[in-house]
């Protein structure tokens, strides 16, 4: 059964099935409605808190535990502490039990800290104070106790509370302008209208005596949808019925702008809210290289069960057998996450890749290219503040069309101004000396308004219908606004009729090229297109300006057309859409402009490198499609010769969606049988560079489920075709949806790790669903790097974090984790053979402080510098060459034939120590003072001789072993590895030397000096470490001549380019130079 369909049962269950509508009635202000009015169920809504932490005072302990020991590593250990503890065993519980708490406990502490922030961050949004009205009075209390009814003001640069349905505001026309950065990633300004009955209640008394309901949906996660009504009783005995929208929908989250207050009812509180619903619960995280280690440890759990199985059964059986000696038996004494193998990168837009800041870069009139302040017609300008744009080579029509086309610029936009100072900073005039602010739902529009304004036409405002210039002249030039056509990602186009001082009626169009040029009649055309395609090869968002005038009767005609679609009640947006075809023909085109939306430095170059390194990089967005595409050839995620693919709500309207996912996949699929496509790292040189655009709307669909009940068909469709494009841009995202993609790539049968970046609020459901979330600290607050595992300013910093630390890191850790496991079998393997020649007994091979302090002195701090200080290749090589990164991907180095190999090279280290020590001492006889002697080399042992002789060889082995594998040696690496022989030489002396008062009985004492005092003791020592560690070297060296990795390659190629420097030269350059000298010649050079 579906998740989402036992939520709701649970929550039908627990609300009562007879009270669980689909809809839900408000009483604005609490007030009920007059008798005699329809009859309502009464339902519970939640209050306002908003709930973002994992754990209470109450459920921390238990639940830490239980989410800590469902680690596979932490439960085995657990359970051989509780056989130690239970069970007589040869070694302490204190061996497994400390080790285990000391990471428990740590683990708690880190996971508790964190949820203290978010507790505390939970806490600053929940008692925010918040102004409500009350018996018609302003009354002031904390945010979490809202309630559903509610009538709130907030006031300007306020965030609203929760979702209200928008009353009335301060603005005579009763709209408000409000920003949704922290929902969908958009900081333009958004317009949203009050409901027309109530737009004129502008005080507290008015607000407080309004009667009215308001019906509307049940809470959904959807940001762009929302259908109610309002029912406002008035005097008469019919309540006036308004029809409610997004429009009229104000969003928790979003920040009030350019309006002193607003009026509003809750309609959705606390975990009901739009925001809320669009959050992605925090779920627990396992790393690639974890999973790994999990079924390596399950493997190794069941050889230690097996031999435990195979000891006590051939115990009992040497014991069953008469006359068989006693038991030979002496008395028992006393994780990084995986950002390193990244498959897929899902990344915001706004404020992730861009800055959000749109500059104007030029405009082309006529054939003419004019750059703000710097070039004319062609020609560079020395700097100057004012510059006279006026074309004086051309005649008089050339002119007339140059200052169409400023006008076009400046009527043609849906800008309010401001002219207060302390919005959004204050952009001044250079002509008129005025300060205002431009506020538009399109950054775009103040790009173009803004890049005028520096060629000599400002747009001063709007009143009274009427839309005021200042021409080069600084003459106030007056346009009356008769029609707006809006825009539409269909025309993609806008449209503006409007009508001169003296009685000239124009249409003003501006659009995509594709959208204009078709429509065009006059001008130079050719000229033009030309000057669009390159800022387009150059990633600049162009438009094409043109215009036409109209007559009186031609006007009138217009306006019956308009109207007549204006005021249908069925198919109206089709029959604007035709009116709009009709309007918009035989223009005139004047010229081009291009816009930068300005990247954030570095991005394009971190793109780049990540494709060459083979992750694949998908950007998911709440913006236009239009704006989405020209930043993804911006950034170079798109390519001149990518060939675009749309499955878009537009294409899904022309064909069925069941069409137009099998067309594109025979698209992407043409040359699968004759061309090879690497999965993971894109594609082949040879083969067609796809690019995939999708957006929210059809993605709903494709994740709907079928009239069968099943959406796999057309999940796994969807998904081939995704695996042959090089990259996928996802606009219109809900931030629900952008999570829904990040799953349905990550549960894919490729199982791939994912990453997503974002920095706003809208991001974090996705940033919580992907296996690294990473959060960008800009300008939209501080959510998405709170609910992040690794939080970076800029996201260039991504490149250096993934292909140089990730790539260290992960090998690392995964020779951190084979090696381990290596030492142990070396350690654990001779004590299982060792029963087979003492009665299948507990006899430990080893003595007990050498069984206490393998892993923790004399093995540990090696392997533990290792995992810190790696550094196989160097740290430019690795920026420079991002390719390097494909060497470890798809787990490369933790798969079942590395680690088969690891098993097998410490299941024979451990058979040449034990057997080798073994055959030395195998002819022995009996002194007279009942000593053991072998005959060979006259040299006296017992039991704990052979064991020390192989525990000698083993810590020497392993040690030796790790270095050999490391690259980069400082003189740290000399110190503790060398020093950890010494160590175990020197303690060893120690243990066995002195009589030490605190022991019972020492049963070590002499043993080592005396192993060490005989000569074939030496020689059997360096024999089987060299035995040991032979086979890995010539693995090495055959591996490295016969078949080498990139790495191996470029490690070759920097060890011959050492090989050619002068003697001087390496003298003064040591092979490993100090991180200070590295980080002062890297200043100098910049």
């Amino acid at each position: 059964m579906d998740c989402s369909r036992v939520r709701t049962l649970v929550r039908r269950y627990c609300a009562g099935e007879e009270n669980w509508v689909d809809s839900r009635t408000i009483y604005v202000g609490h007030k009920e409605p007059p008798p005699g009015a329809e009859a309502y169920i009464l339902q519970r809504h939640p209050d306002n808190r908003i709930v973002s932490s994992k754990y209470t005072f109450w459920n921390f302990i238990p639940k830490n535990l239980f989410e800590q020991f469902r680690r596979i590593a932490n439960f085995y250990f657990l359970i051989i502490f509780l056989v130690q503890l239970i069970i007589d065993t040869p070694t302490s519980p204190v061996t497994s039990g400390l080790p285990l708490f000391f990471v428990i406990t740590v683990t708690a502490i880190k996971q508790g800290y964190e949820d203290w922030l978010r507790h505390k961050a939970d806490n600053a949004m929940n008692q925010c104070p918040v102004h409500f009205i009350q018996h018609g009075k302003l009354v002031r209390k904390q945010s979490r106790k809202l309630r559903v009814g509610d009538i709130v003001m907030v006031k300007e640069d306020e965030t609203f509370p929760c979702d209200l349905i928008f009353l009335s505001s301060s603005r005579g026309d009763g709209t408000c302008h409000v920003t949704t950065a922290s929902l969908d990633g958009e900081s333009s300004h958004k317009t949203h209208y009050a409901v027309q009955d109530t737009k004129g209640f502008h005080t507290e008394e008015d607000i407080d005596g309004l009667h009215a309901t308001i019906e509307c949906e049940q809470p959904q996660p959807d940001l762009y949808k929302f259908v109610g009504r309002i029912n406002v009783y008035n005097d008469r005995n019919d309540p006036v019925v308004r029809p409610l929208g997004s429009e009229n929908l104000l969003l928790r989250g979003a920040t009030l702008k350019n309006t002193e207050k607003i009026f509003g009812v809750a309609i959705y509180t606390g975990m009901e809210t739009k925001m809320a619903l669009n959050y992605q619960s925090k779920s627990q995280k396992r790393s690639a290289v974890e999973k790994s280690m999990n079924v390596f440890l399950i493997v190794y759990l069941c050889i230690l069960i097996s031999k435990a199985l195979i000891n006590t059964v051939l115990k009992y059986v040497w014991q069953s057998e008469p006359f068989r000696d006693e038991p030979w038996y002496n008395q028992k004494t006393e994780s990084e996450r995986q950002r390193n193998l990244v498959e897929y990168i899902f990344t915001d837009k706004t404020g992730t890749l861009t800055e959000n800041n749109m500059e104007f870069k030029e405009c082309c009139i006529e054939g003419h290219v004019y750059v703000p302040h710097a070039i004319c017609n062609g020609q560079v300008l020395p700097g100057a503040s004012g510059i006279d744009m006026i074309d004086s080579s051309p005649g008089t029509s050339a002119r007339e069309r140059e200052e169409l086309f400023f006008r076009a610029l400046c009527l043609c936009h849906t800008i309010q101004v401001k002219d207060d100072d302390d919005v959004d900073g204050p952009r001044k005039s250079p002509d008129s000396g005025k300060s205002c602010t431009y506020i538009s739902s399109s950054p775009d529009e103040v790009a173009l308004v803004e890049g005028i304004q520096r060629l000599g036409f400002t747009y001063l405002r709007l009143k009274d219908n009427y839309m005021e210039i200042l021409n080069r002249e600084n003459d106030v030039e007056r346009f009356e606004l008769l029609e707006i056509l809006s825009f539409d990602s269909v025309r993609r186009r806008m449209s503006v009729i409007v009508k001169s001082a003296t009685g000239e009626i124009y249409l003003f169009c501006k659009g995509a090229d594709s959208s204009i040029f078709p429509r065009v009649i006059e001008g130079k055309v050719d000229q033009i297109r030309a000057r669009v395609e390159r800022n387009a090869v150059e990633g600049l968002r162009t438009l094409c300006v043109a215009y036409k005038r109209l007559n009186p009767e031609e006007y009138e005609g217009i306006c019956t057309l308009l109207q007549a679609a204006k005021v249908a009640l069925q198919d109206r947006e089709k029959k604007l859409a035709e009116a709009y075809e009709q309007i918009e023909k035989d223009l005139v085109l004047l010229g081009a402009t291009a816009v930068e939306d300005r990247l954030q430095e570095k991005a394009a170059d971190t793109i780049e490198a990540l494709q060459k390194a083979g992750i694949k990089v998908w950007v998911l967005t709440g913006d236009k499609m239009e704006t989405a595409a020209a930043t993804c050839y911006a950034c170079k995620l798109f390519r001149r010769n990518t060939q675009l693919l749309e499955l878009t709500t537009k294409k899904i309207e022309e064909q069925s969606l069941h069409d137009v996912l099998f067309e594109l996949s025979k698209t992407v699929l043409r040359h699968s049988g004759s061309l090879t496509r690497d999965n993971f790292s894109g594609l082949s040189a040879d083969m067609q560079d796809y690019g995939l655009i999708i957006d929210g709307a059809a993605l709903s669909l494709i994740m709907k489920p079928r009239e069968d009940g099943s959406c796999g068909n057309y999940r796994e469709l969807f998904l081939e075709i995704c695996r042959n494009c090089s990259a996928v841009l996802c606009c219109r995202m809900a931030p629900l949806q952008k999570a829904q993609i990040v799953k349905l790539i990550k549960l894919s049968k490729e199982h791939p790790i994912t990453l997503a970046i974002g920095d706003g609020a809208n991001d974090v459901s996705m940033i919580l669903e992907a296996h690294v979330g990473i959060g960008v600290i800009g300008k939209e607050g501080r959510q998405a790097a709170r609910n992040s595992d690794y939080a970076v300013p800029k996201f260039k910093h991504l490149k250096k974090m993934l292909l140089v630390h990730g790539h260290f890191y992960y090998i690392r850790i995964s020779e951190l984790v084979q090696y381990f496991f290596y030492k142990n079998v070396c350690f654990i393997f001779p004590q299982f053979l060792y029963q087979f020649f003492c009665g299948f007994s507990q006899q430990t091979l080893y003595d007990t402080a050498y069984l206490t302090l393998y892993n923790i002195s004399f093995t540990s701090l090696p392997i533990l510098l290792y995992s810190l200080m790696e550094q196989h290749v160097s740290i430019d090589t690795l920026r420079r060459d991002p390719s390097l990164y494909r060497d470890i991907a798809k787990n490369a180095l933790l798969r079942w034939r590395v680690f088969i190999y690891w098993t097998f090279l410490g299941v024979f280290d451990a058979l040449v120590f034990f057997f080798g020590a073994y055959f030395m001492f195998e002819n022995t006889t009996v002194t007279s003072n009942g000593q053991i002697m072998t005959t060979n080399t006259h040299m006296i042992f017992g039991n704990w001789t052979f064991g020390t002789l192989v525990f000698t060889v083993m810590v020497f082995t392993v040690t030796l072993k790790l270095a050999l594998d490391t690259h980069y040696w400082t003189w740290i690496n000399h110190f503790v590895i060398w020093g950890s022989l010494l160590f175990y030489i020197v303690f060893s002396l120690l243990w066995g030397g002195i009589i030490w008062p605190f022991l019972n009985y020492q049963r070590m004492y002499y043993v080592f000096i005396q192993m060490l005092s005989s000569g074939p003791a030496w020689l059997v020592i360096i024999l089987l470490i060299t035995v040991s560690l032979l086979p890995d070297v010539l693995k090495k060296v055959l591996c490295r001549q016969l078949w080498p990795s990139a790495t191996e390659r470029v490690q070759s190629t920097c060890t011959c380019g050492h090989d050619h420097l002068p003697e001087l030269t390496l003298l003064a350059c040591p092979q490993s130079p100090s991180p200070w000298a590295t980080f002062q010649a890297r200043t100098q050079n910049r």
